[in-house]
This record gives structure tokens, sequence and C-alpha cells, in this order.
């Protein structure tokens, strides 16, 4: 069995500014974008490391926002004692944004029937001003119909972001037009047992091996 690692609050301030993401995205509806010097690069070669865990877990972000039906939905409550898996990021990103999402809903195909009742998947876009109900709806239906996206007001999720020790910084444009959102790229996993963060991956360690492998656990409120 892996031997589990944990990670300090001082550490885990570090690994989210390592973490972070500049995605460059195109001015228009498209989620492929022509800045190649902000794509983070994803490695191809196989995954051997898992989720850290936290030795100090995060309370989930309390955060009321709109879904993707255009519903208030409130965070906290919806998801109160269900498994949890939560990532910030946007739709336009050209490549941690998607290749996340469908690595998460490659690995939540492998699970049962009941497994994949309890888990709860919450994509709360930083880059509001372009994903609202509608896009975020389209998008994440083409990764996994099950998934929930919320949007709102770009002060609210990025102050709820930081309680999660997730940076998120306002997009800008470049000078070609290209659209660049900087956003932490960590997946985090809270436990049914305490609604807390116990469990973090890194851009690197959301394979779906991985993630299958170890959403089991989670799911069970257990650490991997």
């Amino acid at each position: 069995m892996r031997k589990t690692r944990t990670l300090s609050a001082v550490a885990l301030a570090a690994t989210a500014a390592l973490a972070l993401s500049a995605c460059g995205g195109d001015s228009g509806a498209s989620g492929k974008g022509t800045g190649d010097e902000d794509k983070a690069v994803a490695s191809a070669e196989p995954q051997k490391k898992g989720g850290t865990v936290l030795d100090q877990p995060f309370d989930k972000p309390d955060l009321t926002l709109t879904d993707t039906k255009g519903e208030e939905y409130d965070l906290i409550d919806e998801t109160k004692g269900k498994p949890v898996l939560l990532y910030f990021g946007y739709t336009h990103c050209p490549d941690v944004c998607p290749l996340t999402m469908s690595n998460i809903a490659v690995a939540r195909s492998k699970l049962t029937a009941e497994q994949k009742k309890e888990l709860k998947v919450v994509f709360v876009t930083s880059d509001p001003k372009r994903d609202n109900p509608e896009e975020l709806g389209s998008w994440l239906r083409g990764q996994d119909p099950s998934f929930v996206g919320l949007t709102g007001d770009f002060d609210t999720i990025q102050a709820g972001a930081r309680t999660a020790g997730i940076s998120i910084e306002p997009a800008y444009k470049k000078k070609n037009g290209d659209i660049v959102s900087t956003h932490g790229a960590q997946l985090l996993a809270f436990s049914p047992k305490d609604d807390k963060a116990h469990v973090l991956y890194t851009e690197g360690n959301t394979s779906p091996q991985i993630l299958e492998k170890e959403l089991p656990e989670i799911i069970k409120g257990e650490n991997p």
C-alpha cells in the first residue's frame, strides 16, 4: 500500500503558489487557446503519486452561487455529508481545466452505481464574466452531465477559493486579443464524514488511474 504523504499549512501555501496556471484562451467562444507560452504542459508519463493528505484539513468554502440552471446553489448545504471533488477553473481554458475534468469523468465512469450516486463533482468558474450558466452547463455536459457548475460574482468566488488555499486572479486581455486567466490547479477532495478537505491533488497527480484507485476510499470518508 502506498505510504500516505501529509502537507502542513505552510507547505501548502508554497504548493498553491507553484500550482498557479496562467491559461491563455482565445477571445472567442472556443476553449482552444493560441498563446503557447501561457499553456500548462501536461505530462504524458504515467503518474505514480496520488493525492496528498493534509494535516490541517480545509473547511468547505462558504459559497452561494448560481448553478447551470440559473438557480441559487449553496455549496455547503447542497453537498453536506457527501464526498466532494472541488475544482476552480474556466471553460475557455486550453489545457489543464478540460484535462482535469476529463480525468475525473473517466475515473467516475469506473465507479459503482452507488458510488456515482454519492460523489459530487463541483466546478466553480474563475472567469464568471464569460462563463454564464448556459456556457458553463454546455461545457460540463461534454465532460459528464452529473458535474455541478457554479458561476457568480468574481470577488465572491475569489474569496471562497482563498479559504481553501486556492489562488485566483482576474482575467486580462493580451495585446493579441487572447484572454488569460490565472488560477490554482488544485483539486480538493472533501470527506463525507466532516465536510472537510483532507486530500489535495495537484496538476500532475490527477490521472484517471490515480483517481480511479483513490476515489472509492474518499467516497467512504477514508484517506487514500
